[in-house]
C-alpha cells in the first residue's frame, strides 16, 4: 500500500487548540507546510519544517505542492478541506492513496450549530471568488441560506441584491471569525443593512422573506416570459417547458443552444441542476448582451456565451449531450454540424415556426427518424363583448436521439 506523502489538515479560527493530536503531529512532522498567511500564523507554534505561503495565481500553488511529491508535505486548509476547499483541487492531481485528510468543522457546520439550523435543510453555498448572483435560485419563501462570502464587502452586497430583488425584509445574520476568540454574530434586516467594520472572514445566514412582487423563480421549467429580458425572440413559456422536457437534462451534461435569442432555454437547462452547463450561440451583439444580463438575473452567470454564427462558431466547442436549435436551423450546414457534434446517445430538439425550417425538419425526420411533433396553443382573448380563442403560430418540433 502506498504511504501517504501529503496530509491536508483542516484548521479553524481557534488554531492549534482546536486540533487533534494527530493533526498537530502531521504539522510538526512535515518537511514543508503550505497554507495561506492566516493559516500559517495559526499553526506557527507547531511548524518545524519550511512554511510556504500560497502563490498567485493559485494554480502555481498546486504545482508547487505536486513538485514536492516524495517528501513529507502538509497543507493547511480552512475547516473541512472537501467542502468548497482545497481538498477538491488537490484530489484532481493526487491519488487518494497518497494523501490523508484530517478535517475540522466547516464554517457551515459552525454556523448551523450557532443558529440551531439542521444543516440538511439549509442551502449552503460558497460565494468566495464567485458571482453573488448564484444565490438567486435559492431565494424562496422561508428558505434558509448559508453563504460564504469573499470579503468584508460581501454581506452588504448580498443585502443590496436581496433588497433590489424584492427580499428586503429577509434577515441577514453576519457571522464573523467563527470558532475563534474574535467570533461575532450580528443580524439586520436586508433593506436596513448598515453594518460596518465587518471581518473579511465571514459567512452570511439568510432567512428569506419575499415581499409582494419579489422575483421568486419557480422550481419547474416554463418560467414566465416576463421574467426574461427579450426583444420577442424567445421560446415562449409553454413551448419552452415542452422543449426542455424533450431535451431531458441529466446531471453533468452540456447543452448547445444554437440561435439562443434571449438565452431562455440554456438558462432553464442550468436551473434544473447545478451540475448542468449550457453554451449559448448567438450572432446578434444586442441579443448576446441580453443573454448575459438574463443569465446573471436568473443566478446562472456561468452560462457560456459564444458570439458567432453557426455552424462556424461550433467548431471549437466541447461536444454536447443535448442540442437545441431555436434559430438559424435553416442556414446551410447548421443541422449537419449539430448532428455531427452530438455525442452518442445525445438528444437533439429543433423547433420550426417558418415553412423553410419545417421543410428542413421534415427532411431530417425522413432520413434520421426520431419524432416529429406539431405543437399548437391558443389563448382566450377578448372578442367584442365576449372572449374567444386566439391561436398562436404552430410549432413543428423534431426530437431525435443519436444512436
Amino acid at each position: 500500500m502506498t504511504e501517504p506523502w501529503l496530509t491536508i489538515v483542516g484548521i479553524g479560527e481557534d488554531g492549534l487548540s482546536g486540533l487533534s493530536p494527530n493533526a498537530c503531529a502531521a504539522i510538526a512532522n512535515a518537511e514543508i507546510v503550505f497554507g495561506g498567511a492566516r493559516h500559517l500564523d495559526l499553526a506557527a507554534a507547531a511548524i518545524n519544517g519550511a512554511p510556504r505561503q500560497w502563490l498567485s495565481p493559485f494554480s502555481q500553488s498546486i504545482d508547487a505542492v505536486l513538485a514536492e511529491k516524495g517528501r513529507a508535505v502538509c497543507v493547511l486548509a480552512s475547516g473541512d478541506p472537501f467542502h468548497y476547499g482545497i481538498g477538491a483541487s488537490l484530489s484532481r492531481h493526487v491519488d487518494p492513496a497518497e494523501m490523508r485528510t484530517i478535517p475540522h468543522s466547516s464554517a457551515f457546520s459552525l454556523a448551523a450549530a450557532r443558529l440551531g439550523w439542521p444543516l440538511q435543510e439549509v442551502a449552503s453555498l460558497s460565494l468566495h471568488g464567485r458571482p453573488i448572483d448564484l444565490i438567486r435560485p435559492h431565494l424562496q419563501e422561508a428558505n434558509r441560506i448559508l453563504a460564504l462570502t469573499s470579503d468584508e464587502h460581501g454581506p452588504e452586497a448580498l443585502a443590496r441584491l436581496l433588497t433590489e430583488s424584492g427580499f428586503g425584509r429577509s434577515i441577514v445574520t453576519v457571522m464573523e471569525a467563527l470558532g475563534g476568540p474574535n467570533e461575532t454574530i450580528r443580524s439586520q434586516i436586508a433593506e436596513l443593512f448598515a453594518l460596518t467594520d465587518v471581518n473579511p472572514l465571514n459567512l452570511c445566514a439568510i432567512s428569506v422573506m419575499p415581499l409582494p412582487g419579489a422575483r421568486v423563480l419557480p422550481m419547474t421549467p416554463g418560467l414566465d416570459d416576463k421574467l426574461f429580458e427579450h426583444d420577442g425572440q424567445i421560446t415562449k413559456r409553454d413551448i419552452r417547458a415542452l422543449t426542455l422536457a424533450a431535451l431531458a437534462p441529466r446531471r453533468h451534461e452540456i447543452l448547445w443552444d444554437i440561435g439562443a435569442g434571449s438565452g431562455s432555454i440554456g438558462i432553464e437547462w442550468m436551473l434544473a441542476d447545478p451540475s448542468l452547463h449550457a453554451i449559448a450561440i448567438e450572432p446578434n451583439p444586442e441579443r448576446a448582451a441580453r443573454i448575459r444580463r438574463n443569465a446573471a438575473a436568473f443566478g446562472v452567470p456561468g452560462l457560456t456565451l459564444i458570439e458567432g454564427q453557426a455552424p462556424y462558431a461550433l467548431t471549437t466547442l466541447m461536444p454536447p449531450h443535448a442540442i437545441f436549435v431555436g434559430g438559424g436551423g435553416s442556414d446551410p450546414g447548421v443541422m449537419e454540424a449539430a448532428i455531427a457534434a452530438l455525442r452518442p446517445g445525445g438528444r437533439l430538439v429543433a423547433n420550426a415556426v417558418t415553412l423553410e425550417m419545417e421543410q428542413v425538419l421534415v427532411a431530417r425526420h425522413a432520413t434520421h427518424g426520431g419524432e416529429l411533433v406539431r405543437l399548437s396553443l391558443a389563448q382566450a382573448e377578448p372578442l367584442g363583448s365576449m372572449k374567444g380563442w386566439r391561436p398562436s403560430m404552430p410549432i413543428t418540433q423534431w426530437r431525435w436521439t443519436k444512436g
